[in-house]
């Protein structure tokens, strides 16, 4: 891996002087992370697919103590919220609620009854969750687990489901799993895994997941440590769906009730109020750091506007009676008043974004120019858990015109333009390549860094084996990330400059997991399918087929015309092809047809009719790079 460069004297000066923006002295934060503390995290996580694999070391955060300075490369207020982050162990929030806390991106929470336990949230892998699990069972209890919540539909809150609980158990009503929504798993299959490679692609630059733990690199992801490597993604779908507030469930003696809060931090999710432990959680609409109502990632924008009227409603219900308040990510908030004031606080900072943003959008301003003017008030901004660790404040009132008014900014240069080499190899032939370095040069000597990495994508995109201008660009950007406070940013912009510098890098992992996949709901297995159709290949075939999901006890027909996949329930009498067999191998099927006629000259599946249609099908079938490029063409 090449070797990044040292913070420039500019760079240095810039995080020196944003000392002056944050409140440093106010160390309460610290003081709430080491509370309760019953337990240090045992160490190295070994993956189960391969025992020799570590899945994460705590100790390659080590540089981040509490009494360690920060370093010239990290903004100030990035490394205190990276300082707070990497505090991992088991700890107790209050009689009978624990949290493993640091060993995944997400926390995994216990809620401990008469005859059981209640597991809220399970982190993104499984051999982490393996291992908080086991924390509890030797430090806490070692009573059944009687229920799964998922509070939302994002990876890190259920991929480590079959760490918690067996497929079995759950499968025979033992194990309820309790979702928010009408639709949590279309929702959360949908997100991570139809448009699953783009987003994971995106997601390795913005979790920093390319680059090396270290005071240059990466410096966890804000709200979570985001370190941990391949792990076994699961997924078990859910049992009980909370689909409006007010909404109950006694489970192991425990009563527990939902506020259902649709179109905020997920598509689907819910805040849980615990009355007799006067404990709360607004699952992720309320953390310490501001979210991302548009995440860089690439999910759905969310609904600023939504963000603070749940919290309100929370407030209206159980404000005046909590006395506890613990989240997926983070540490909890414990006093009616400081609760309160945190979430009256989370509530005003995303209804002010939204706000300020149409406010300014009904002025005539573009997202961009709303984005450099719009400040949080002072008692807003000098809160550390409004702060921009997860989102930022600049791409979230861009995100509030992507919700409200769509992609188009309004200016009608944005409407129809070249596309991105087209545009550079023009510009660079009306400029001169020579030109653009020198300003390149002179920019970057500056500490004008934007401009310079802005100027030299043109040349980039036009040029894209020039690697002087690569070698600048990636300077421009090495010194915007360190200068980021949001860590988000630090990831981009730093991974920009490791494939500007060395080409692009094997990913780590996909999130297509398998149990991601066969976990889909068969309508969205087909749309998975349809997103691999290549529709200029495909727009001079027909294909039709009959699909029998044996084990699902689900009929389908599946046809490809005009370029476009399209599938319904029931048979077709027009099939060419007639498929039947268990989801899974279908599944196999569909994505690799070339499988078929082994599988069926095993008889694990059958196939009555022209099997040339699979050979159809593989032919217009696409393949995703999981490394494509990003900051080049």
């Amino acid at each position: 891996m090449c070797q990044a460069k040292d913070p420039s004297a500019a760079t240095v000066a810039a995080n020196v002087a944003a000392t002056e923006r944050y409140d440093m002295d106010n160390r309460a934060d610290f003081t709430d992370a080491r509370r309760g503390l019953i337990a240090e995290l045992p160490g190295l996580v070994y993956s189960d697919a391969d025992p020799d694999k570590v899945v994460y070391d705590p100790e390659e955060l080590a540089y981040l103590t509490e009494d360690a300075p920060c370093p010239d490369s990290v903004n100030p207020s990035l490394w205190r919220q990276s300082q707070l982050i990497s505090l991992g162990g088991l700890y107790e929030v209050t009689k009978g609620i624990y949290q493993v806390r640091n060993n995944d991106i997400a926390n995994l929470t216990v809620i401990e009854g008469d005859d059981g336990i209640v597991v809220v949230d399970c982190m993104a892998g499984v051999e982490s969750a393996e291992q908080s699990m086991k924390m509890i069972r030797e430090h806490i209890t070692d009573k059944p687990v009687a229920a799964v919540i998922y509070t939302h539909t994002h990876i890190d809150h259920y991929g480590g489901v079959k760490g918690v609980v067996s497929a079995d158990d759950v499968a025979s009503g033992k194990v309820p799993i309790i979702a928010p929504g009408h639709q949590f798993d279309k929702y959360a299959i949908g997100e991570n895994v139809v448009a699953g490679n783009a987003m994971a692609r995106r997601s390795f630059y913005a979790f920093g997941g390319l680059l090396p733990k270290n005071p240059l690199g990466h410096i966890t992801c804000g709200i979570g440590v985001a370190a941990t490597k391949g792990p076994a993604v699961s997924y078990i779908s859910p049992t009980d769906l909370i689909t409006e507030t007010g909404a109950k469930r006694e489970i192991a003696g425990i009563e527990f009730e939902f506020l259902y809060a649709p179109d905020t931090e997920a598509p689907e999710e819910m805040h849980i109020w615990i009355p007799h432990l006067k404990a709360l959680t607004c699952a992720e609409n309320a953390n310490h750091s501001l979210h991302n109502i548009q995440t860089l990632r690439g999910a759905r924008t969310r609904d600023a506007r939504n963000f603070a009227r749940y919290l309100d409603e929370t407030l209206e219900r159980w404000g005046d009676e909590a006395q506890v308040h613990y989240g997926p990510h983070t540490w909890p908030v414990w006093g009616n008043d400081t609760i309160t004031a945190f979430i009256e606080s989370q509530r005003d900072t995303y209804k002010y974004i939204h706000d300020q943003a149409l406010r300014l959008a009904n002025k005539g301003y573009t997202p961009l120019e709303a984005a450099e003017v719009i400040e949080l008030p002072e008692e807003l901004g000098r809160n550390w858990a409004n702060r921009g660790y997860h989102g930022t404040l600049h791409h979230d009132v861009r995100a509030v015109y992507t919700k409200e008014l769509g992609m188009w900014d309004g200016d009608p240069v944005s409407l129809h333009p070249h596309p991105p080499v087209e545009s550079a190899r023009r510009f660079v032939e009306f400029a001169g390549a020579d030109k653009i370095l020198a300003e390149g040069e002179r920019a970057i000597a500056a500490a004008d860094y934007r401009w310079a990495a802005e100027i030299l994508h043109n040349l980039v995109f036009a040029q894209p084996d020039n690697q002087r201008a690569k070698d600048l660009q990636a300077d421009a950007y090495e010194q915007m990330g360190y200068q980021a406070e949001g860590p988000q940013w630090r990831g981009v912009f730093l991974s920009a400059a490791l494939e500007l510098r060395a080409g692009t890098q094997p990913p780590p992992y996909t999130t297509a997991s398998r149990d991601s996949i066969l976990a889909m709901p068969i309508d969205i297995l087909f749309d998975f399918v349809s997103v691999h159709v290549i529709g200029e290949k495909a727009a001079d075939i027909e294909v039709r087929m009959n699909l029998d999901f044996t084990d699902a006890g689900e009929q389908w027909t599946m046809w490809i015309r005009r370029g476009v996949l399209n599938a319904r329930r029931g048979r077709s009498a027009d099939a060419l092809l007639n498929v039947a067999g268990p989801k899974a191998l279908l599944v196999a099927v569909l994505l690799k047809p070339e499988s078929a006629d082994q599988l069926a000259d095993a008889g694990e599946i059958t196939l009555d009719g022209d099997r040339g249609q699979l050979s159809t099908l593989g032919g217009v079938l696409d393949e995703f790079d999981p490394a494509f490029n990003i900051v080049t063409p």
